[in-house]
């Protein structure tokens, strides 16, 4: 009886050591550098949003977030490592748009988008411009509409790769216009970029993190921007819904996650060095620069950040399974 409830109670003490033991790591936390995955090459528009906020971050977490670059398969490499790594706060992804067409692209993904993750909150919403080579004919937005109705597949098209955003607006574009251009995919935004200023192929549909430096330098043709309102940093581009394209619209957000199963204590810890980044001078000076600015507090949260991501599957995925385009 006395060896029955000796290992009772050893059981009750093992068990007491253990809750206060976790809740300790995640007070603890973070003790070492923490891993901001990003699923796309290094230089690209989420490299360069994810590296000024890791940088805020890292400041008041009071350890090193450090950018690791885990491109292929359209972002669904990356952002499958950061499902499976362990679930403790120390490797997070930050992710665009691509996060939530990747559930409708991909038939077979490796892990569930909604169930996978702990969302830790938006970051930003990134503007687009149709940018075009430098000796590209049309002279400004509307008869570059006409010209890609004439022309159809003799216009070559570049993007990211399938699932980029620029590989997402180029499909919604050329869905608007009925025109089917020939579309190059490339290995990231860096080599299609090039290849545009170089005039090997004519058009390209990107973030403004990525374009705006190139269009100030005079490298590109600038068309339009896709949201409702021009954008301050380019303020001579109409929105194509300005020229004749009503209803298209697309903004590239970008969004912060941890593996599913992530102590709330944590999640709340990257979440509130989340928030002190987005009102960090200096991010939002650089974010302005590149035209973009940082998403109000308010929607900076696991909750909205959540019910934004089911929101945007659901978008997406009758415009995706009517183009009948799949990455799989």
């Amino acid at each position: 009886m006395k060896n029955v409830k000796g290992a009772a109670a050893a059981v009750a003490a093992l068990a007491l050591a253990v809750l206060p033991f976790s809740a300790a790591k995640a007070q603890d936390f973070p003790n070492r550098p923490v891993t901001m995955v990003v699923p796309f090459s290094a230089g690209g528009p989420t490299d360069t949003v994810a590296r000024l906020v890791a940088e805020s971050m890292s400041r008041t977490l009071g350890q090193q977030v450090v950018v690791e670059n885990v491109g292929g398969a359209g972002g669904t490499r990356g952002a499958g490592q950061v499902a499976k790594a362990a679930p403790d706060g120390y490797t997070v992804l930050l992710h665009h748009i691509g996060q939530a067409t990747a559930a409708t692209l991909y038939r077979k993904l490796p892990y569930n988008v909604l169930t996978d993750f702990e969302e830790v909150g938006l970051v930003t919403d990134v503007p687009m411009t149709m940018i075009a080579k430098p000796d590209l004919a049309p002279k400004d937005a509307a008869e570059l509409i006409a010209f890609v109705k004439q022309n159809k597949d003799g216009v070559i098209y570049g993007n990211a790769g399938v699932g980029s955003a620029s590989h997402l607006c180029g499909m919604l574009f050329m869905s608007a216009l009925g025109a089917q251009m020939t579309t190059v995919p490339y290995q990231g935004t860096g080599p299609a970029m090039n290849d545009l200023v170089g005039g090997q192929i004519d058009l390209m549909c990107d973030q403004t993190t990525n374009t705006t430096g190139q269009i100030k330098a005079g490298k590109v043709k600038a068309y339009a921007v896709t949201t409702k309102q021009r954008v301050k940093s380019l303020p001579d581009l109409p929105t194509f819904q300005e020229v004749g394209l009503p209803g298209f619209e697309v903004a590239v957000w970008h969004g912060m996650y941890a593996p599913k199963g992530t102590p709330p204590e944590v999640v709340t810890k990257l979440n509130d060095a989340l928030k002190t980044a987005l009102q960090d001078p200096k991010v939002i000076a650089r974010f302005a620069d590149l035209g973009t600015e940082p998403v109000a507090l308010d929607r900076a949260t696991p909750e909205v950040h959540k019910q934004f991501l089911q929101a945007e599957v659901a978008k997406w995925k009758p415009v995706i399974e009517q183009a009948g385009v799949f990455a799989d």
